[in-house]
């Protein structure tokens, strides 16, 4: 018995050495032909991807499509050189699209091709069920405005007989989601049924609940469509998929969570149009519209922005991108994910063999002008980026601290050494995103009491108190209408605040790692801190004050010692 185990054993470990050395060959040959290498044995395979090559013409040339981004389909094949093989691709290129090529085992493309099995299950069960009918979801966006439309939608075909009523239940959630601007659709199993909420604005909001069943039926189309494993229910997993909606593709991100009851789903919705905004749209006043405009035309330096997550530091930062770039200029970007394709800028995503350090010291070696990084997570990064900045290059890049002035400390902290700062950061900003009152059913009401407590130190020695508004005791709430489905707020805007770098703020770094110092040395630059650029938005009646209060703290001492 003995005998028998141990002959099992080394036959395991024999198979898991031929395994290693055919990935290693793989991987040699790669450098030899110049063509990048990919691991795809633990990766999930996307359908989406997959169907584009035919299984048959897949297994004969020994190849695969595995992953699609827009229109950039990436493709798994043995030999780079193969003219079969080169043909199939052509045959996917003669459809629109951009194609990426890896050298992968054999072990990998097995991988690949295994999911076909799902494709062709799916299309004996029901035809369609991997797709989603484009025509419907734009339907749907024209004819869903509230909640209760959603809700009286889903509720008609949740409860029908008709073959087809998971894909349409799918359609009038994503249809719904777009045309109420929801950033996340979130997918959650309790006891009494299924929950399902939309991220509006950066608040949840609760649409409807589903029954059991049909979540059950749901949840396996969803995990269809992303390309992920039917059969694995305890384990996290995540997916993509993407619709086309007005000739423009939206991707849709998946990540599925086992849960108490059942498998909990959160699709990200990453609509191009809501990050590709310009630097007049972020809400900027107009002295630090000057500022930024100032900054990012220079030829190097380092312009930081930081705030927690969903703060909308990318698409500002891609606004600054977008304005910065022409023809005479390089930009290359290190992002994860990258959310939003910006033309003649070269844009390159974060994976498991490509983290932001290698990716930054690769980058540099490219001759770029302007690097933006997606965020400085280790010391690293934060090292290789204030090298950047030193020798000639402008780097955009994010971090997370509360403010500003923490910026400073924070670099200190992961190992930048304080006396460079100076040299290397040219502005450091923060921002929070506040939802906009509905211009359409906003009301007016006077400060009372409290609230004018909250308000009054913050407007008292304000910096360009000359562009207030001359009305300072009205301010408006939300109501809800129509036009923002009943919400009382429709879109939202930054709050910011910056530190410029110059020789009072260099000479304090220096010295001190105190915010609170870092702020008093700042106070002669004229700045408004973002509590103070949310109440000049609340007398504009941008947004409220329980909005501004919900995301900024109005009480925070150091701020109000920063602000007196």
């Amino acid at each position: 018995m003995a005998t028998q185990f141990n002959e099992k054993k080394q036959e395991e470990r024999l198979e898991e050495l031929r395994a290693r050395e055919e990935e290693q060959l793989a991987e040699m040959l790669s450098h030899k032909y110049g063509v990048e290498y990919a691991d795809l044995t633990s990766k999930s395979i996307e359908t989406d991807a997959l169907r584009l090559i035919d299984e048959k013409v897949a297994r004969a040339t020994e190849i695969a499509a595995f992953r699609k981004q827009n229109k950039l389909i990436f493709i798994a094949m043995r030999a780079p050189e193969r003219a079969d093989a080169l043909q199939a691709i052509k045959d996917v290129e003669s459809l629109g699209y951009q194609t990426r090529r890896f050298i992968v085992s054999k072990a990998s493309l097995d991988h690949a091709w295994d999911r076909y099995h799902d494709l062709s299950y799916a299309t004996e069960t029901e035809a369609g069920i991997l797709t989603l009918s484009n025509e419907v979801i734009q339907r749907m966006i024209e004819e869903l405005k509230t909640l209760q439309d959603v809700q009286a939608e889903i509720a008609t075909h949740a409860g029908s007989k008709d073959v087809h009523r998971i894909s349409r239940v799918l359609e009038v959630i994503m249809g719904s989601a777009l045309s109420l601007g929801a950033s996340d659709i979130h997918l959650e199993p309790e006891d009494a049924g299924v929950r399902m909420r939309y991220r509006l604005d950066g608040v949840l909001v609760e649409v409807t609940m589903f029954d059991a069943p049909t979540y059950a039926l749901v949840s396996s189309r969803i995990k269809l469509l992303s390309g992920l494993k039917l059969n694995i229910k305890s384990a996290a997993q995540d997916g993509r998929f993407s619709i086309v909606v007005h000739q423009k593709e939206i991707e849709i991100r998946t990540s599925v969570l086992p849960g108490a009851y059942a498998e909990t789903i959160v699709m990200r919705v990453l609509d191009p149009t809501t990050i590709a905004l310009p630097m007049e749209a972020l809400g900027f006043d107009k002295y630090l519209m000057d500022i930024f405009t100032r900054e990012i035309s220079k030829p190097n330096g380092m312009i930081l922005n930081t705030g927690p997550t969903g703060s909308g530091k990318t698409t500002t930062l891609y606004a600054f991108l977008r304005q910065v770039h022409n023809p005479g200029i390089k930009i290359v970007t290190i992002e994860d994910p990258i959310e939003y394709h910006l033309p003649g800028i070269v844009q390159t995503q974060v994976s498991k063999d490509y983290s932001f350090a290698l990716g930054l010291r690769s980058t540099l070696r490219q001759d770029p002008d302007v690097i933006m990084v997606g965020e400085i997570r280790d010391a690293e990064v934060a090292a290789t980026a204030v090298h950047a900045s030193l020798t000639g290059h402008l780097v955009f890049s994010t971090l997370h601290t509360n403010d500003a002035a923490g910026t400073f400390p924070r670099l200190i902290d992961m190992g930048v050494n304080a006396d460079i700062l100076g040299a290397a950061v040219t502005v450091a900003m923060a921002q929070r995103l506040v939802r906009r009152l509905c211009p359409v059913c906003r009301e007016a009401k006077p400060i009372g009491a409290a609230e004018r407590a909250l308000m009054e130190p913050l407007l008292k020695n304000i910096p360009h108190a000359d562009e207030l508004p001359a009305n300072r005791e009205t301010m408006w709430t939300p109501k809800g209408c129509e036009k923002c489905g009943g919400l009382g707020y429709k879109g939202r805007i930054a709050v910011v605040e910056a530190v410029l770098m110059d020789q009072e703020i260099e000479e304090c770094v220096r010295h001190s790692s105190s915010e609170r110092d870092i702020w008093k040395a700042a106070k002669h630059q004229q700045i408004r801190r973002m509590a103070q650029d949310g109440a000049v938005k609340i007398l504009q009646g941008v947004t409220s004050l329980d909005e501004l209060s919900r995301v900024v703290d109005l009480h925070d001492e150091v701020m109000l010692a920063g602000i007196a």
